[in-house]
Formats: C-alpha cells, structure tokens, sequence
C-alpha cells in the first residue's frame, strides 16, 4: 500500500512539475516569435519605430508573457527539483540552479523591449539631444539588443536538460528516452546560442540547423500524461 501511494505521488510530482514547464513554454512562441516578427522591419529603424508606436499594446503584451513565463519556470524547478532530488541531489540542484540563472537574464532583457518603446515616443527631453532618426536608430538597437538577450538566456534553457537528463536516466521511474530527447533538445539550444554568439555568419545555417534538436523537448508530453512507470524491483540507489 505505502508502495502504491509513493507510486501516486510520483505521478502527481511530475505531472505537476510537466505542466508547469508547459505553462512556461507555451506562450512563449508569442513573445519572442510573433511580436518580432509582427513589430521590427528588418534593415529599416524608422518603420519599425512607427510600428511600436502603433502597436504599443501589442509589446506591452509581448513582455507581460516574458514576466510570466519566467515567473512560472521558477515553481517549474522547484516541483522538478522535488520530484528528483531523491534520485540525485547533485543533479537535481544542478538543473534547477542552470535554469534559474536564466530567469534574472530574462526579467532584465524586458528593460531593452522598455527602452525601445520610450525612444518611440520621443520623449521631450530626449527630442532636445536626438533628432527623429536618431530616436528610431535607437529604437532598432534596444530591440536587436533584447533578441541577444534571448539568445544569451537560451544557453541556459538548454544546460539544464543536461542534468536533467541524467537524472531522468537513473530514476529507474520515467523512461529512459525522455532523458535522452531532452538532452537532444538541450545540445539544439546550446549550439543554436553558441553559433548566433560567436559565429554569426553561420547562425542561419548551423544554428537554425541545431534548434531543431529542440524537438526532443516534446519528449515531456510523457510526463505529462503518463507520469511516471513503476520503478524497477530494487534499483540500484543514486544519491550522488
């Protein structure tokens, strides 16, 4: 019986802990895909000034799902770091810590996304030192600067699966290929991070090439539905 409640309780563990970190992802794909898309024109600093100020709703919006989404990622860690803290506390802490790191980097980026829709307005006492051009010039630069942002906090979004991964693989609880495509979708981000860093010139080939390894990252639909198996009669212990 206390076998079949441990059981019961991992399943709700790592349902929770999954959809969390599908409330965290899903709404993603708006802020940091489609209101780019919709709001800068690449090359072209005066139209994309005038679509902010035509759309101020739009990247209000657009930053609100940031704050939200690295808000949720933080009880996202925490329900993961419960759910294995008993198979690793190693690695448990080492996945929450990794993509914790990134939350600061996100809630900061938002500033840059600020910055542009300010310089949009054209606030009196900047329009005193900066002509119109200026002002849109700048604009473009805060909004390329947020998209660095979210290539830099990416990194992380990609390291934690790594350890993540292992602990999956010696849980002896989840399947052994939910760890693996994670860690598939975590080399995807690092590389696609790394490329857009430090080779730009390659990050349309190679770095669009690796993002999709991200595909592996679906592989938390398991424990979303499933949850957990029953683990294997006296597995071996792994407190490292």
């Amino acid at each position: 019986m206390t076998a079949m409640n441990d059981l019961n309780s991992l399943k709700k563990q790592s349902r929770i802990a999954a959809l969390l970190y599908f409330i965290n992802c899903l709404p993603a794909p708006f802020a940091l895909l489609y209101v780019p898309s919709v709001l800068i024109v690449r090359g072209d600093a005066a139209a994309t000034a005038s679509n902010i100020r035509d759309s101020e709703t739009l990247l209000r919006l657009g930053m609100a799902v940031e704050l939200f989404s690295s808000t949720v990622v933080i009880f996202a860690m925490l329900a993961f770091y419960h759910l294995f803290k008993r198979v690793s506390q190693k690695h448990a802490m080492a996945m929450m810590i990794l993509m914790l790191i990134s939350v600061p980097i996100s809630y900061l980026n938002v500033l840059n996304d600020l910055a542009a829709l300010t310089l949009a307005r054209g606030p009196a006492f900047l329009s005193a030192v900066f002509d119109k051009a200026q002002l849109d010039a700048f604009v473009l630069f805060f909004l390329r600067l947020h998209n660095q942002g979210i290539i830099l906090a990416q990194i992380f979004w990609g390291l934690w699966l790594f350890p993540f991964g292992i602990a999956v693989i010696r849980s002896g609880f989840i399947p052994r290929f939910v760890g693996i495509a994670t860690m598939i979708a975590g080399s995807g981000y690092v590389i696609s991070s790394s490329v857009s860093l430090f080779l730009p010139a390659s990050a349309q080939g190679i770095g669009h090439l690796a993002m999709i390894l991200g595909i592996g990252e679906l592989a938390f639909l398991w424990l979303l539905i499933w949850g957990v198996k029953e683990p294997p009669p006296n597995p071996d212990p792994a407190v490292a």
